[in-house]
């Protein structure tokens, strides 16, 4: 049996099916060797370009559990800082593949790039892995409905609502962690009480609309109806919110609890209604159809 661990590096953000088929070969050779994913906190763009910086598909106590189900034995993260991103690729390689991670096998993608302003490339590892007594197993990046399966892709599905399209990349749906905050309680009033997410900042939140999908609490996981947006048929003005009812349930008490929300399908825009009556037409309408879609 060789020594060592096999070892995956990315930011794996959203632990998706490019993600997985990495994770996977890993199994597949890792002849009773641990498989340790290394990934990165904060998001290297936080640090290199925070204009640029990307919203996340999972948080980082996700990603973690989510690589964990798909075969890292352990998970590595590394504080992605400015003294990381000064660090050379020879370093990089040194003290944190072998010196601590000890390193037999490496596994990425054909486009990975390390170290100092991405001055390390595949070439220079495999390389390095003659140096240091370790293989790299390079994999050609997975394509999925026609593209390469990438999180920015995934990203740009869910920003524009298309949460179908999200899910099966991602092999599950997308999903925001949060606390049930306080809201203007008006879905109460109209027998629809809504649990309103805050503390989601940095996540990638879909498009205004309506959504059907899951409503989790501790243990409580319920079909909900979901709307992203402002509310734009009562008047003044009140902040954009990602709020969930959980259908057919009654005298829930969810302030301050944690909670997730998972978008399974896009059913409408936002609209504007001429008064109370047609919106609530519409949303039994809505509520119907997510309960219909929730139960296949």
């Amino acid at each position: 049996m060789t020594i060592g661990s096999v070892v995956l590096i990315g930011v794996f953000d959203g632990v998706h099916k490019g993600h997985q088929f990495l994770l996977n070969r890993a199994k597949e050779i890792a002849d009773g060797r641990n498989i340790v994913a290394l990934t990165f906190d904060p998001h290297p763009m936080q640090v290199l370009a925070p204009d640029r910086a990307p919203t996340l598909l999972t948080t980082l106590a996700d990603r973690v559990e989510l690589l964990k189900i798909h075969n890292a034995d352990q998970v590595a993260v590394l504080k992605f800082n400015e003294t990381f991103a000064a660090m050379s690729p020879a370093d990089f390689v040194k003290d944190v593949l072998v010196g601590q991670l000890s390193a037999s096998t490496i596994i990425v993608g054909k486009n990975f790039t390390y170290g100092h302003k991405a001055a390390g490339n595949v070439d220079s590892l495999i390389k390095d892995g003659k140096d240091f007594n370790f293989t790299v197993d390079v994999q050609d990046l997975q394509s999925g409905e026609g593209e390469i399966i990438s999180s920015s892709r995934i990203r740009n599905l869910v920003t524009t609502g298309q949460v179908e399209a999200a899910r099966k990349l991602l092999s599950r749906p997308h999903r925001l962690d949060g606390v049930v905050v306080h809201g203007e309680k008006r879905g109460r009033e109209i027998g629809y009480p809504t649990a309103n997410l805050g503390n989601i900042e940095g996540q990638t939140i879909p498009s205004d609309g309506v959504y059907a999908g899951w409503l989790t609490v501790g243990i409580n996981f319920w079909p909900a109806a979901i709307s992203i947006g402002t509310n734009p048929t009562f008047a003044g003005e009140r902040a954009r919110q990602v709020e969930a009812y959980a259908l057919d349930q009654e005298g829930l008490d969810l302030y301050d609890k944690n909670a997730s929300i998972e978008f399974g399908w896009r059913l409408r825009d936002t609209l504007k209604f001429d008064g109370l009556e047609p919106l609530l037409v519409q949303m039994k309408l809505d509520c119907d159809q997510a309960r219909s879609l929730t139960e296949q």
